[in-house]
């Protein structure tokens, strides 16, 4: 019998880069997690108590680490658990089913780039609009069957977003694509793509 996993996401508050590592149900439950972000300035824990999990988590969307309790069959069963930011009310954290997870991810960075708008980062964006429109675009392309794939036969991905690009990272080889996000050309030569490959490593 197959083991059951669990996928674990959350934005890292000091790089603003996804971080999504899987653990099995039956680690979870009995010692609990750390996950780090590979830049090494940020980790998300989980303690296991009996019935129930204690986390704490950094927020990429508003820079402070929140604690919060939930009931082993939430987290460990089902589509998933999120945790939202007290402030911004926005999710910083998923734990659930894999493809959930990336979903809920992908939301988040675009979340965590626009409370950095409105923060204290000097422009963040070449330009706000294409930005966004942008990323609206990907996530259409990305709705699509194997809209976003990587040469390396892969479809997970992680994304950065950056000040005039967003970069599409194959998980399973590191391979990028860069997606110009800073002019009405950049958005006008991504909406004339259905698909888009990641050249593989």
């Amino acid at each position: 019998m197959r083991e059951e996993m669990r996928t674990i996401g959350y934005l890292c508050p000091v790089c603003h880069k996804s971080v999504i590592q899987g653990r099995s149900a039956f680690a979870l439950s009995a010692s609990g997690a750390v996950v780090n972000c590979a830049c090494g300035r940020s980790s998300l824990t989980i303690d296991a108590d009996g019935g129930k999990f204690r986390l704490s988590v950094p927020c990429g969307v508003c820079g402070e680490e929140h604690r919060a309790e939930c009931g082993a069959e939430r987290l460990l069963h089902g589509r998933g658990i999120g945790l939202a930011c007290p402030g911004t009310k926005q999710l910083c954290c998923f734990i659930g089913e894999e493809y959930a997870v990336e979903h809920e991810m992908e939301q988040l960075a675009i979340a965590g780039a626009k409370e950095r708008e409105q923060g204290d980062e000097p422009e963040p964006f070449a330009d706000s609009v294409i930005m966004y429109e942008v990323l609206s675009e990907l996530r259409e392309i990305a709705a699509r069957e194997h809209g976003i794939t990587c040469a390396c036969g892969s479809e997970k991905y992680s994304m950065e977003i950056r000040h005039t690009f967003v970069d599409l990272i194959c998980r399973e080889c590191g391979a990028k694509l860069r997606i110009p996000a800073a002019t009405d050309e950049d958005l006008d030569r991504l909406c004339c793509r259905m698909k888009l490959e990641i050249k593989g490593k």
